[in-house]
């Protein structure tokens, strides 16, 4: 049904997480399984029971001390919602493990198709974990700073990129933010762990 509402929709393979646990000293486990995006609908389906998600974002920051917030379009499953850049993760192809690096270089991925910005896997840090609702397991990874600039000119060129092949982009609008307090300027639903982590990155827990 909701496929048929909005067509742009997509239900592809993703991963959920099975399970997750502290093995030791700086040691978290997590355990996976894979699903279709279509598994989530059922969050909204009364006495129906979902996996948790699991996630990649990343925290992006400005060489003048901002951090960026980005809006989802409208043609998106949660569309206007202000959250960071990232997305849901992807079971590995062919044999290949989903292990941090793994979890790192799809991180990567996320920041090149939404913001155009093209830095390897390498240049991501694991930075925190986060449990949000329904359960949702979000890996956070910091990226090095950029320019509002460039940062900027990446942005438009993805979703310009996006239209020349037909695709509505993901995002529809990138805020730029220095404190926990300017989220509140932000019209709109906002994801869950947006404001403890913006809170976290700048020192205010």
């Amino acid at each position: 049904m909701a496929v048929r509402a909005n067509p742009a929709l997509l239900d592809g393979p993703v991963v959920a997480c099975g399970g997750l646990e502290r093995t030791g000293p700086g040691i978290l486990r997590l355990s996976w399984v894979r699903v279709t995006y279509r598994h989530y609908a059922l969050r909204r389906v009364p006495g129906a029971t979902a996996l948790p998600s699991l996630f990649v974002n990343i925290v992006q920051p400005t060489t003048d001390g901002r951090v960026l917030a980005v809006r989802m379009s409208p043609s998106t499953a949660a569309p206007g919602r202000w959250q960071l850049p990232g997305g849901s993760v992807e079971p590995p192809q062919g044999g290949e493990v989903l292990d941090e690096p793994a979890l790192a270089g799809q991180a990567a991925r996320e920041r090149s198709e939404e913001l155009g910005i093209g830095a390897g896997a390498e240049h991501l840090k694991l930075w925190v974990v986060t449990r949000g609702e329904n359960g949702s397991v979000g890996l956070t990874y910091l990226a090095p700073a950029l320019s509002e600039a460039a940062l900027r000119a990446e942005f438009a060129a993805a979703a310009e990129a996006d239209r020349r092949q037909g695709r509505a982009p993901e995002l529809e609008k990138m805020a730029l933010v220095r404190s926990p307090g300017e989220l509140a300027a932000l019209v709109g639903p906002h994801a869950d762990y947006l404001r403890p982590i913006v809170r976290r990155y700048f020192g205010c827990l």
